[in-house]
């Protein structure tokens, strides 16, 4: 790769789309990401405003009605993660390598998806604070279909009570956890081409009224055994927002290689504690 031809704005895009295919618990649908276009720096302070409720009156005619102020509050996403990647490529390396031009493009991808297992432990831990302690279902051990799928359900169960709107509602589950939906006819059962396809595909799919997302990156669960915590949610509890702030390429001083480097800068905040619910659950 010639240093002079490097892009870094074409860098910058295809790390953060190479990231967004690959997050789960910070990918869009599962967190509000309004608020990328607001970063430049690490330490920035990203302003949130959200509204309060109107309140709804009785109308009676020839009667006054009350005109309400719009009232807003400032919540504030601090942008307080900075996490980096380098590495070089040798010019006799990439000389002896099939296709060695693409070498440090390939890398590059790679050091993506390292970032995304980075990001996501840490909104995944981030959620596992901020979950209201109301909505957190004690430890216990999954063993059947049956119980995982009913497990789902209480989960919506407790977003119903607290007025969390259907849409946009997920949850993330382990591959154990989804090898059990797996056996459930109420899952699998659905009879239609699309889900069929999906499952075939290596998708999760949808259940009890949540998407269903796969992952490894389960925070451990608050009790005494060995249970990692599931979390549901919808996708208005969470605001997340992220950059690939830097990437540079150079030739090394004292050697024949490439460097390149870049800098991912995020943050995020569970701005709806209620929004959030999580099991705290041993898959058998």
């Amino acid at each position: 790769m010639a240093v002079s031809a490097f892009k870094p704005e074409v860098w910058n895009a295809n790390l953060l789309v190479a990231l967004e295919k690959s997050l789960v618990y910070a990918a869009p649908g599962v967190v509000n990401r309004e608020y990328e276009g607001d970063i430049a720096n690490y330490g920035d302070t990203v302003h949130i405003t959200s509204l309060a409720d109107p309140t709804v009156g009785t109308y009676t005619p020839h009667t006054d009605i009350t005109i309400e102020d719009v009232d807003d509050s400032d919540l504030t996403l601090l942008i307080d993660q900075a996490k980096y990647f380098a590495f070089e490529v040798d010019d006799v390396e990439k000389r002896q390598a099939f296709n060695g031009g693409k070498i440090l493009t390939e890398q590059a991808r790679k050091a993506a998806y390292k970032l995304r297992d980075v990001a996501d432990l840490y909104v995944a831990g981030l959620m596992a604070a901020g979950v209201d302690a109301g909505n957190l279902v004690a430890e216990q051990t999954i063993s059947t279909p049956s119980d995982a799928y009913d497990l789902l359900v209480d989960l919506g169960v407790i977003l119903d009570v607290d007025n969390v709107p259907s849409e946009g509602r997920w949850v993330v589950v382990s591959p154990a956890f989804h090898g059990l939906l797996q056996k459930d006819t109420r899952f699998v059962g659905t009879g239609d081409a699309a889900a069929a396809a999906t499952r075939a595909n290596g998708m999760v799919g949808d259940a009890a009224g949540f998407s269903i997302r796969k992952s490894n990156n389960h925070p451990a669960g608050p009790g005494a055994g060995a249970g990692r915590l599931m979390i549901a949610g919808y996708n208005g509890a969470v605001t997340y927002a992220e950059q690939i702030n830097k990437t540079e390429a150079a030739r090394k001083e004292k050697g024949f290689a490439d460097i390149v480097k870049g800098l991912h800068l995020y943050g995020a905040k569970v701005v709806r504690p209620t929004g959030l619910a999580a099991a705290d659950v041993i898959v058998a």
